[in-house]
C-alpha cells in the first residue's frame, strides 16, 4: 500500500503556537486597546474584493497589482482578488455602504492579506495587518490623531524607544504637479544614467523613482529636487500644522523629505515609522493621507489618511507574554470523581475561573501534568471526597492540602 504523503504548507504561509501565537495576539489585543482609547470603531470588510477595487486604487502599473496580487476569475467569470491591504476594501465599503453618514469616520479592523512576493524574514504570502483610517477629515489634526494612535500602540508594546516616527509632506496638488515637473526634468537629462526599472517610470510617474532600489540610481535621486521648493504656502502651513501637533504631544519625529508615495491621490503627509532591529524590513508602520483615493473609486471627493502595520513584523520585536496558566487543575479518581468534577469543571468556568482537568494516568500523572500546566491550585477529587461533600485543594507553590467543602473551592482557589 503506497504510504499517504503529508501535507505541507502553501509557501509563505505559516502555522503558529504556543509563545509565536502569543506574541501576535499580545500585538493584536495592544491594538485593540488603543483602539478604544482613540474612540475609532471597530470594521470588518471581506477579504475577497473585485480586482477592480485594487486596480484602481492601487495603481495598473504598481508591483503589487502587476506581480503579487492573488487574482482569479470565479466561476460567475468575474475577477476577483485577495486583498493584498485594507485601505482600499475600507474606501470600497465606505461608498458602497453608505458610510458617508458617519463621517468623518474613524475605524480599525485588522486580518490577513495576501501577496505572492519572495518570502523572507518579516514577510509571508499570507501576512496580517493592522489597520487604522479616518475618512471625511481634511484637517490636519486628523493626520496628528492617527500619527498619535500609532505613536501610543508601539509605546504599549514597549517600542517607543526602538522606533522613531519618519515623516513627509508631498503637498497638495498644485505642489505635488510642479515637484513632479521638475523630477521628470532632472531624471530626463540623465535618463541614459538610470536603471531599466526608473526608465520604465519616467514617464509614467517620475516620483516612483525616488524610491528606486538600484544603487546606481541613488546618485541621481540625492541630486534631485526637494519638494519643499515647490510647496504652496496652503501646503506648508498643513504640514507645519501637523508637525506642531506632534511637538505639543511630545512625540518623536525626524523628516524624512526622500520618502514618497508614487500614486497621485496621495496628499500631505506621508510617514513611516521605522526600527533597526529587523533588518533590512525596518518600516513597522507605514500610511500617508489619501484624500484622491474615494474619487479614484468612483466616489465624491473625500480627505482621509490612514495607516497599516504588520503583525509579524511587530510579533519578531515584543517581549514575549507570559504564558496562558490556569488557576486549577482538577484530579479526579474514579468515574464518579470524573462526573463530579466535570460538574464542578463548568461550575468554576462560569464563576471566571480559569480551570483545566487531569484525567489520563495514575494520580502520580495526574499530578504530574497538574503542577507542570502552571496553576495554582490542584483540585482532587476521590470516592473519600465525594462521601464527605469535599474537595482536597492543594497549592501547587508551598505544598499546603486542605479539604474544602466543594461549593467553596471557588472561594478556596482564590484566596
Amino acid at each position: 500500500m503506497a504510504q499517504i504523503q503529508t501535507p505541507q504548507p502553501v509557501r509563505g504561509t505559516q502555522s503558529m503556537l504556543g509563545e509565536e501565537a502569543d506574541r501576535f495576539h499580545a500585538v493584536v489585543a495592544a491594538f485593540d486597546r488603543v483602539r478604544r482609547l482613540f474612540g475609532f470603531k471597530r470594521v470588518e470588510v471581506p477579504v475577497l474584493e473585485p480586482t477592480a477595487v485594487f486596480s484602481r486604487s492601487l495603481g495598473e502599473t504598481t508591483d503589487v497589482v502587476s506581480n503579487e496580487m492573488y487574482t482569479f476569475e470565479d466561476r460567475g467569470g468575474d475577477s476577483v482578488t485577495l486583498r493584498p491591504e485594507f485601505t482600499a476594501g475600507i474606501a470600497r465599503a465606505y461608498l458602497s455602504e453608505g458610510w458617508q453618514q458617519y463621517a468623518p469616520l474613524k475605524v480599525a479592523t485588522h486580518g490577513a492579506a495576501f501577496r505572492y512576493e519572495r518570502p523572507q524574514k518579516g514577510r509571508f504570502r499570507q501576512f496580517h495587518q493592522l489597520d487604522a483610517e479616518i475618512i471625511g477629515a481634511g484637517e490636519p489634526q486628523a493626520d496628528v490623531e492617527v500619527l498619535l494612535f500609532a505613536d501610543q500602540l508601539l509605546r504599549e508594546l514597549g517600542l517607543g524607544k526602538t522606533v522613531v516616527l519618519k515623516l513627509n509632506t508631498l503637498g497638495d496638488p498644485a505642489t505635488r504637479q510642479a515637484w513632479r515637473d521638475a523630477l521628470y526634468e532632472h531624471f530626463n537629462a540623465r535618463a541614459a544614467d538610470l536603471s531599466p526599472d526608473s526608465r520604465d517610470r519616467l514617464e509614467r510617474n517620475p516620483v516612483r523613482i525616488l524610491d528606486s532600489k538600484a544603487h546606481g540610481d541613488w546618485p541621481i535621486v540625492d541630486s534631485a529636487p526637494v519638494i519643499d521648493d515647490f510647496l504652496t504656502s496652503e501646503a506648508a502651513d498643513f504640514f507645519a500644522a501637523v508637525t506642531a501637533g506632534l511637538d505639543a504631544a511630545g512625540v518623536r519625529w525626524e523628516r524624512a523629505p526622500r520618502l514618497v508615495r508614487g500614486l497621485d491621490y496621495y496628499r500631505h503627509t506621508a510617514f513611516e515609522f521605522m526600527t533597526d532591529t529587523l533588518g533590512a524590513q525596518g518600516t513597522v508602520v507605514a500610511g500617508g493621507r489619501y484624500d484622491g483615493l474615494i474619487e479614484a473609486l468612483g466616489g465624491p471627493h473625500t480627505p482621509a489618511i490612514g495607516w497599516a502595520a504588520g503583525i509579524e513584523r511587530l510579533a519578531m520585536m515584543i517581549d514575549a507574554p507570559p504564558p496562558e496558566q490556569p488557576e486549577a487543575v482538577l484530579v479526579p479518581l474514579g468515574e464518579a470523581a470524573e462526573k463530579a468534577a466535570t460538574k464542578l469543571l463548568a461550575e468554576l468556568r462560569r464563576d471566571g475561573i480559569a480551570a483545566d482537568m487531569a484525567y489520563r494516568g495514575n494520580m502520580k500523572k495526574r499530578m504530574q501534568r497538574a503542577a507542570a500546566s502552571g496553576a495554582g491550585h490542584a483540585v482532587i477529587l476521590g470516592d473519600a471526597e465525594l462521601e464527605a461533600g469535599v474537595a482536597q485543594v492543594k497549592d501547587l507553590a508551598t505544598g499546603e492540602q486542605r479539604a474544602v467543602a466543594l461549593e467553596l473551592v471557588n472561594t478556596a482557589i482564590r484566596a
